[in-house]
């Protein structure tokens, strides 16, 4: 069976094109991720320079979840960066997805717009002296804090999915990518401090993104910062101890 695709109403003039690529998706384009899991390429097509990922083939039980239960990876992606957009949340916009069925899903594909970031989250928590590190904190907890009043809980949020581009003036966007888990509702405080768990927040970066997203949301800079510190903590202790366990386990 061939691949289904499905593109943006803004880029229909490249469906043709777009399916030959698919088609023959090995050979083409440039590689950005070859993982286990999930395999990322940038191409360009009549101008337009694609970031195209296409994710690992589920297990015999997932294949047929995702053909009769749930939407596939890809079309959550597409739906989901839609969703955001819409909200005046940033995020490469999705061009397509593509998927094939036979017996459960054999293949998907995700199509989105290529962004050319300037660095990702995971360089400010690694680089403490980044040039306007604290201003670029205190403008990502404005943004995350606007992607929590569109009621959107970004369940993968995290430094890895979140790009950056520099502007004029000491302004920066971000980019939200890696899309296919997430839900629409109704976000408390205790709902949004611990969306910023897995963010890898050291002490000091909680006491810049505090106080700014406490002034946003009009709660006490107090309670904000217990409450990032608090599941930060948890989240990171944890994670830590899954890798002692796995380190443990090799020997």
């Amino acid at each position: 069976m061939s691949l289904a695709l499905v593109v943006h109403p803004n880029f229909v003039n490249l469906e043709t094109a777009l399916s030959k690529l698919l088609a023959d998706f090995e050979n083409t384009g440039q590689y950005l991720t070859k993982g286990d899991r999930n395999v990322i390429k940038k191409a360009t097509l009549d101008g337009v320079t694609l970031t195209i990922k296409k994710f690992k083939t589920p297990s015999f039980f997932q294949a047929l979840v995702y053909q009769y239960l749930r939407e596939s990876k890809a079309e959550r992606s597409f739906k989901y960066a839609t969703k955001l957009i819409d909200a005046g949340i940033k995020t490469p916009f999705p061009i397509a997805y593509a998927q094939r069925y036979s017996g459960g899903l054999k293949e998907s594909y995700y199509v989105s717009e290529y962004v050319a970031y300037d660095l990702d989250f995971r360089v400010l928590n690694h680089a403490p002296e980044y040039p306007n590190r604290d201003e670029i904190l205190t403008q990502f907890a404005a943004f995350t804090f606007d992607l929590h009043e569109n009621n959107i809980n970004f369940l993968d949020h995290s430094p890895g999915n979140t790009l950056i581009t520099i502007s004029e003036n000491n302004t920066y966007d971000f980019y939200l990518i890696d899309l296919n888990r997430m839900r629409f509702e109704s976000m408390s405080l205790e709902k949004r401090m611990h969306n910023f768990r897995r963010m890898w927040l050291s002490k000091k970066m909680i006491h810049i993104i505090a106080p700014e997203y406490a002034r946003l949301y009009g709660a006490p800079t107090s309670k904000v910062h217990a409450l990032m510190l608090g599941y930060s903590k948890e989240f990171q202790g944890k994670a830590n101890q899954r890798k002692i366990r796995k380190r443990t386990l090799k020997f």
